[in-house]
This record gives structure tokens, C-alpha cells and sequence, in this order.
């Protein structure tokens, strides 16, 4: 069938793409342009040698090969929306909105538009009859970052590397001999030429005033700051205050640019309350459902409190649970949805803690 496959200009999706070529199908391959880059900076895609790599793919393998421009796209639906976040005390998570917006959305309509029957991309994910499952590579799972992607669009999408390790991946474009087959991996934040959020954001947002006072949950002040989008939930460095102990971030007060800090206990909740939350399947009853709050986070056991609005409880206390983060449910190694996090519910005793 025609297949039209994402390529980021990496092994991974090179490797996608080669496979079904060698595997019979009409392969396209599209390079999105998302943002201006650095050049020669390693560790970050989008860039003019990664189009160009992805094209070198495309001519040895022999099909063709184009650039789609979402600059506009990606600053509306991600950049912009992750300074927003850190402007509102919040943790963004820009892979989440890349993948629900751009990859599964409009690039989907544009691969139907030309006659393919389906999306190919380098995720280590698996899908079955509209439903996505974890990757049999726990490693490299991405499945935390695309439960936005409809049920819909997962029925004419491919995950040809849902079944594969790194390695066996690295060894087919060996085999292959493809350009990419020793290529370092892209950083998760692609837009981040230093990955330095804090810089970015003030950059976005040169008017704003942003320092403020360190605090601790009754308020007293322990010292101050220069930005209050520095920190995120769990940081503890940077904070340069002594306390004769380690203390982190317990929340972000935006609105009086004060970051709220504690002891490592009080990072522990035992709830949450999340937003914007999508099902791909709703669960059945009985079923035992894992709650992710962030990636490569641990599959914590959880319940679904109520929907309107939506509350999950953890069986099990949760650590860090920041504002922003998504919170995905899992059944097994299933995805069964996501959302994204408003305020999770402090452990209020230390010997709760415990039990």
C-alpha cells in the first residue's frame, strides 16, 4: 500500500522507512520542518543535515522524498504554548502537543491528501485495531507521549519499530546501509538549542516579572529568585537556600511568582485531579488500571475517583506529581488515555507515608 512516513532525518525513522520499501510498499517520505535550528549542534533534529540525511535515505532506498513547512503550526501548537505553561507556573510537556497535533493530525491529512493509506512514523509504540500498546522495548516505550492521537487516527497509522529494540534497530540500518545507521539520538526538547527552558522563556517573554520570593508551605521566606519558571515540581537544585538538609520544589504560585519549597515527603500525593483528558478506550470494570505521571515514570496502581471532574487515586503514594505533567492510564500494556495534571493531593502525614 502507500505509505507516507514521517522522517525526522534519524535512524529510527529512516529505518521505518526502509523496511517498508524493502517490504513492498509505495513509501513517501516527509520531512516536517518545525523551527530553525542551530546547525551542527548534535543531540537535536530539524536541522538542514537532518533533511538531508533523510533525503540521502530516500535516494539510496528509491522513493521520493519532500519537506512540509509547519513552522507557523509548531510555534502556535507547541513553542508558544510551552512558554505559556512556564509562565503559569506550570510543567509543559511539548512532545505531547507535537504528536496530538502536528504528527497525527495534520500530517495525517496530508497524507491522505496524497493518496496514502496510511502514517508511518519511528515510535517505539504498537497499535491494533485503533487501540496503542506499550513497545516490547520497555526502554524505549513512547507511548506516554501519544495518547492524544485518536482511535481514528491510530487505525491508519503504522509502528513499524513497536516489536524491535534500539539495537536490532541500529543493526537493520547497518544492514541497510543507510547514512543514519550510527546517528546519536535527537534531545527530547528539539527546539532547545541549549536545552535551557529558562532562556527560552525569557526570550518569549521579556516584559515579564518574574522574581520572587523561595518559601516554605507556611509562607516563610527563605530566600529569592530570579525567575519562578526556573523550577519545576521535584527540582532541588538551584534553590540556594540552606536548610541544613535537602529540600525541593513542592509547587510554583505564579500569580505571586513564589516557589513553594519542602521537605522530600511532602512531594508525595496520594490523588490527583487532571484536565483535558481523552480516552483511545475507556476501561471496563474490574479492570486493573497504572496511572504514568511522567515519562519513563513507574506504573503506579490507581483508580478512577470521578470524570466531571476527572480524579485519580493512587494505592500507592506518587512522587512529584507536577501541574502541566500528563498523567496517562494504562491496562496492562495497553493505553487507555491521558490527561494532564491540575493539583495532586498532598500526603498529609508522614505515616501515611508509610503505609
Amino acid at each position: 500500500m502507500r505509505v507516507v512516513v514521517a522522517m525526522s532525518g534519524g535512524v529510527d525513522s529512516s529505518v521505518v522507512a526502509a523496511l517498508l520499501q524493502e517490504q513492498g510498499h509505495e513509501v513517501i517520505g516527509i520531512h516536517m520542518k518545525l523551527h530553525d535550528v542551530v546547525e551542527g549542534e548534535a543531540g537535536h533534529c530539524c536541522g538542514l543535515d537532518d533533511v538531508l540525511d533523510a533525503r540521502r535515505v530516500a535516494d539510496r532506498m528509491g522513493f521520493p522524498f519532500y519537506v512540509l513547512n509547519l513552522q507557523e503550526a509548531f510555534k502556535t501548537a507547541v513553542m508558544d504554548r510551552f512558554a505559556e505553561d512556564y509562565r503559569n507556573g506550570l510543567t509543559p510537556n511539548p512532545c505531547v502537543a507535537c504528536n496530538g497535533v502536528l504528527k497525527f493530525s495534520v500530517l495525517l491529512r496530508r497524507a491522505l491528501a496524497l493518496g496514502a493509506e496510511a502514517l508511518a512514523t519511528g515510535h517505539y509504540a504498537r497499535t491494533e485495531n485503533g487501540r496503542l500498546f506499550m513497545a516490547a522495548d520497555q526502554d524505549k516505550d513512547q507511548t506516554y507521549f501519544l495518547f492524544p492521537v485518536k482511535p481514528e487516527a491510530l487505525q491508519r497509522t503504522l509502528f513499524p519499530l513497536g516489536g524491535m529494540t534500539k539495537a536490532q534497530v541500529r543493526a537493520e540500518a547497518r544492514r541497510l546501509g543507510l547514512v543514519t545507521a550510527e546517528k546519536p539520538e535527537s534531545m527530547e526538547v528539539c527546539f532547545l538549542p541549549d536545552d535551557d527552558h529558562t532562556r527560552f522563556v525569557r526570550e518569549k517573554s521579556p516584559e515579564l516579572e518574574a522574581a520572587g520570593e523561595i518559601v516554605d508551605e507556611q509562607g516563610k521566606v527563605l530566600g529569592h529568585h530570579d525567575g519562578y519558571y526556573r523550577f519545576t515540581v521535584g527540582q532541588r537544585r538551584g534553590l540556594n537556600i540552606a536548610m541544613g538538609e535537602r529540600w525541593y520544589v513542592l509547587s510554583v504560585d505564579a500569580a505571586r511568582r513564589r516557589v513553594v519549597v519542602g521537605p522530600p515527603e511532602r512531594l508525595m500525593s496520594t490523588s490527583l485531579e487532571a484536565r483535558g483528558f481523552a480516552w483511545i478506550r475507556r476501561p471496563e470494570a474490574g479492570e486493573v488500571l497504572m496511572a504514568r505521571i511522567r515519562h519513563r515514570g513507574a506504573l503506579i496502581p490507581c483508580t478512577i475517583r470521578s470524570e466531571e471532574p476527572f480524579v485519580l487515586e493512587f494505592q500507592a503514594p506518587a512522587r512529584a506529581a507536577a501541574p502541566g505533567q500528563a498523567v496517562v492510564i494504562y491496562a496492562g500494556d495497553e493505553v487507555l488515555g491521558g490527561g494532564y495534571i491540575v493539583a495532586p493531593k498532598k500526603v498529609s502525614e508522614p505515616a501515611e507515608l508509610r503505609l
